[in-house]
């Protein structure tokens, strides 16, 4: 059986019910380099909304990815919040870059909490800057080198000295900023060789949602080694901005603590991603309920 991602443009809370609960009840058809790419990993996934995110606890993805990072095999880590969803619904060709990674995981609680009522009741938070610093803290005691791209030169800086001093036995094998331009193809190609010649198992990609993602599906197969997209996980870890308290972490209000810090960037994103996230996690979560569930043939 075969679907296809619902394209549109905008929110439209007018949509009908039927429109809107066939495709968020039906299981996720992957395109043929995707489906081949899943076979490899073999990993449980649970499709929120319109992406397929993983569906591992915390130690259990980090142990995944330490393994890919010793046999410096090029994967891609997607690391989703709602944000990421919404784009992904609204635009099928992040959508595409997501179906095509790795790994997906839940960053933000909205999607470990749609992920337990869809079933997978373990279901625990992946987030950006807890992958930071276990992966971190774990390719020290591994012998794995790192390797930071992206952001700019004064964060990087500044991470050096948060890193050394936290974990002294990690081997950076280099932090490189890159230019806001794309890059050129011999630019592009001399990065690729960086990493390649780093011998860096692990590869922190910092450019923002989408680039991010754009970049690590385009160089998947190219560089050989996981990269993990963090976002905006380099300023918080370099103490550029402040990290959500643990208890506002777990009870979802992170979004509210981000919000408050930086009211004029975030609430535009926020009223856009945030009403239509809760619409259709409901429609999904009632179609998980009260209709039959469609298996892959």
């Amino acid at each position: 059986m075969k679907t296809t991602l619902p394209q549109p443009n905008v929110f439209n809370p007018t949509l009908s019910v039927d429109k809107v609960l066939m495709p968020l009840s039906q299981p996720k058809v992957l395109s043929t380099q995707s489906s081949t790419t899943l076979i490899g990993k073999a990993l449980p996934e649970q499709r929120v909304i319109n992406t397929t995110v993983t569906a591992l606890r915390f130690n259990n993805a980090m142990s995944t990815i330490l393994q890919w990072a010793h046999g410096r095999e090029s994967k891609a880590v997607c690391v989703a919040n709602v944000h990421m969803l919404m784009e992904a619904y609204w635009r099928p060709e992040f959508a595409h870059n997501l179906q095509n990674a790795d790994m997906v995981t839940p960053d933000g609680m909205p999607l470990v909490w749609m992920m337990k009522l869809l079933g997978y009741k373990g279901q625990n938070r992946v987030a950006g800057m807890d992958i930071l610093q276990s992966l971190c803290q774990k390719a020290s005691a591994e012998n794995i080198k790192v390797f930071f791209l992206g952001s700019q030169q004064a964060i990087l800086d500044q991470m050096r000295t948060r890193l050394e001093k936290d974990y002294p036995n990690l081997d950076i094998a280099a932090m490189k900023p890159l230019p806001f331009r794309p890059l050129t193809p011999s630019e592009d190609e001399a990065v690729i060789q960086e990493i390649h010649e780093s011998g860096a198992g692990l590869v922190f990609v910092s450019l923002g949602c989408p680039k991010q993602e754009q970049w690590m599906a385009e160089h998947q197969g190219k560089v050989q080694a996981v990269m993990i997209g963090l976002g905006g996980a380099f300023p918080v870890y370099a103490g550029l901005k402040k990290w959500a308290p643990r208890w506002v972490r777990q009870a979802g209000l992170e979004w509210l603590y981000r919000l408050v810090q930086e009211p004029r960037r975030l609430f535009g994103r926020y009223f856009q991603t945030i009403p239509p996230f809760l619409f259709l996690a409901s429609v999904q979560v009632l179609a998980h309920r009260f209709m039959p569930q469609t298996r892959d043939c």
